[in-house]
């Protein structure tokens, strides 16, 4: 019973992570710009005498590991090979740590960024049960729509002052252009 509860959380997690964060989109991003800088790499690489890039395959093997920094022995030995490495090397680990940190950071920020359409649907879910809601309910309910009021009021001014100072630059600027044909 355990178990399946942990499986249907990690799976409940899982989709979280896929639906609400762009770990997916960074990931694909990731494989890629590793594929192009891989083939970018052997065809830098590949007539160089001695190097141990000798294939595709080594070449995706040592973009892998330079952008780790597993700290491999091999390095390119061209100067577009090691241009190409250390391009690799700085987009790599950045989409890479970027895609944990971006993951993480979109997952526990995501209860922060409700859609209006949640707390709406929140709203109207409780004011069709208004009957059967505690004291306390009734309380956060008022709350919660007090709160959503007041936020609408000041977004609402905001945006009226925003059209009076682009009427006023309007008026302004059909003034000056009036004044400037004379």
């Amino acid at each position: 019973m355990r178990l399946r509860q942990g499986r249907t959380r990690l799976q409940r997690f899982s989709r979280e992570i896929i639906d609400q964060t762009p770990f997916i989109g960074i990931v694909v991003l990731l494989v890629v710009a590793w594929s192009i800088f891989a083939a970018a790499l052997y065809f830098a690489e590949s007539n160089a005498p001695g190097t141990s890039i000798r294939n595709y395959g080594d070449a995706l093997y040592w973009c892998v590991a330079a952008f780790t920094t597993a700290g491999i022995a091999d390095r390119p030995l061209t100067g577009l090979g090691r241009l190409f490495g250390a391009a690799w090397m700085v987009t790599g680990s950045i989409l890479f740590f970027g895609a944990i940190v971006a993951t993480i950071t979109a997952y526990f920020m995501r209860p922060l960024q409700r859609p209006a359409k949640k707390i709406i649907d929140t709203i109207e879910y409780n004011l069709e049960r208004l009957d059967d809601l505690s004291v306390e309910e009734l309380e956060l309910l008022k709350g919660t729509t007090d709160g959503l009021i007041v936020h609408m009021e000041k977004l609402l001014k905001s945006r009226e002052k925003q059209e009076q100072i682009e009427k006023k630059r309007d008026a302004a600027a059909a003034k000056n252009g009036a004044s400037g044909e004379d």
